[in-house]
C-alpha cells in the first residue's frame, strides 16, 4: 500500500485529503500543518512516505521552501505540489517536484496523478 505524507495547513482539506486517500487504498502514515513541522517530521521518519502532498501558502514556512529542505535530505523523494498560485509553478518544478496540481483540484485528479506517479510517468 503506497504511503503519503500530507502537509496542508487548512484542516478541512487536510481531513479530505486523509479519508479519500485512504478510501482509494493509500496508507496516510503523518500529516503536517506548516513546512516547518513538514521538514521536522520527514527527518524522524524510520522509513520515508512514498509520496508527499504538500501545500504552498502555509505559516512559518511555505511549501517551496520546505520542500526544497526535503529535497535536501532525499533526493529521491516525490513530492506533489498543490497551489492555486500559478506562478510557482516553474519554480516548483525546478526544485525536482514530481507534479503540480493547481489548485482547485477534483479528488479524482489527485488519484489519477499518484496512480501515475506509481506508474513512474510525469502527471
Amino acid at each position: 500500500m503506497p504511503s503519503i505524507f500530507i502537509v496542508e495547513d487548512d484542516r478541512s482539506i487536510k481531513v479530505l485529503y486523509e479519508k479519500f486517500l485512504k478510501l482509494h487504498g493509500f496508507d496516510v502514515i503523518e500529516t503536517a500543518t506548516n513546512g516547518v513541522e513538514a521538514v521536522e517530521k520527514f527527518k524522524s521518519f524510520k522509513i520515508k512516505p512514498d509520496i508527499i502532498l504538500i501545500d504552498h501558502r502555509m505559516p512559518i514556512k511555505n511549501g517551496l521552501e520546505a520542500s526544497k529542505e526535503i529535497i535536501k535530505l532525499d533526493k529521491n523523494c516525490h513530492i506533489i505540489f498543490a497551489s492555486a498560485d500559478k506562478t510557482v509553478k516553474e519554480k516548483a518544478l525546478s526544485l525536482g517536484i514530481a507534479a503540480f496540481l493547481e489548485k482547485p483540484f477534483s479528488l479524482e485528479k489527485l488519484i489519477d496523478c499518484l496512480n501515475t506517479l506509481f506508474a513512474k510517468a510525469p502527471c
